[in-house]
């Protein structure tokens, strides 16, 4: 086993102990900072192929913005936003993209996982299993530049489409959550909404906001095998979520998912961790 200077073992899910095998001398990370950095225009681009397309990816001056974030509070909430390039030999190896989200007066963090893409040549290489843990390596680091102490808690968190058949994709992603050790929130309990992502003048024009129901997929780092939460802990998650969205949307496009809390499960109920995989 030889590792990238970059590569923590502990920060690795359950799950990815296949990352720990072969060579990985050579492997560079690149921690992007802003938009003139190195690398961006490799990575901006890998993502924006991949996912710009349908959709799902913001435009680069929304990235921009996202990493002139100071490390502070801001309306209750600190935020960093991180794009981390790997490349072998100049060549693209794999890119990801995460927001670490911290609520003032709440320990620990949440790592929104947005996007992440492994060049088809590596894939299932083990590559994938390093990117999941750079999210993990971001929040202990914004943590400590919080000032905050070691030991606090750390939950990962992707959004994810209910199972389609018509979207083999989809079904991929949650395979690979699953084999990583990535758990689901029982969809049944926890109705979550993804804020509208459209244009405002568009969500004007059709008449408000329509949020998007996704299922929410999630690894609590250090208790991966717990089986529940309780419903005070899925309201800190989805709240550290909407806490993000709320610095890029408008406050009246945000207020139907906001009012969506008030339908979850009461702060004592337990609510199963699921198999991604799970009908």
């Amino acid at each position: 086993m030889s590792l990238a200077p970059w590569m923590d073992p502990a920060n690795l899910a359950p799950g990815d102990a296949k990352s720990l095998e072969g060579d990985w001398a050579g492997f560079e990370l690149h921690d992007i900072r802003d938009t003139r950095s190195p690398g961006f225009d490799m990575a901006f681009g890998a993502l924006w192929s991949e996912f710009g397309s349908v959709g799902e990816m913001e435009q680069a001056d929304v990235l921009a913005r996202r990493m002139a974030w100071a490390a502070e509070f801001r309306d209750g909430a600190a935020l960093h936003y991180g794009l981390s390039l790997v490349v072998k030999d100049g060549g693209l190896v794999a890119v990801r993209d995460h927001t670490v989200i911290v609520l003032e007066g709440q320990a620990g963090a949440v790592v929104h996982l947005s996007h992440n893409l492994v060049a088809p040549a590596w894939r299932r290489s083990g590559i994938a299993g390093w990117m999941r843990a750079l999210a993990v390596a971001a929040a202990k680091s914004f943590l400590k530049e919080l000032g905050r102490g070691d030991g606090e808690p750390i939950t990962l968190a992707g959004e994810m489409e209910h199972h389609d058949p018509a979207k083999p994709k989809t079904w991929v992603r949650l395979i690979a959550y699953e084999k990583s050790g990535f758990k689901m929130v029982d969809p049944g309990a926890v109705h979550y909404l993804q804020p509208d992502f459209r244009d405002p003048a568009e969500i004007d024009r059709s008449g408000g906001a329509h949020p998007v129901p996704l299922c929410l997929v999630t690894r609590r780092v250090g208790q991966e095998s717990e089986e529940f939460l309780t419903g005070a802990e899925v309201r800190f998650l989805v709240q550290s979520l909407y806490k993000m969205y709320g610095t890029e949307f408008r406050a009246c496009d945000m207020k139907v998912v906001w009012d969506s809390l008030e339908n979850y499960p009461p702060a004592d109920a337990r609510i199963g961790l699921l198999p991604p995989t799970q009908p």
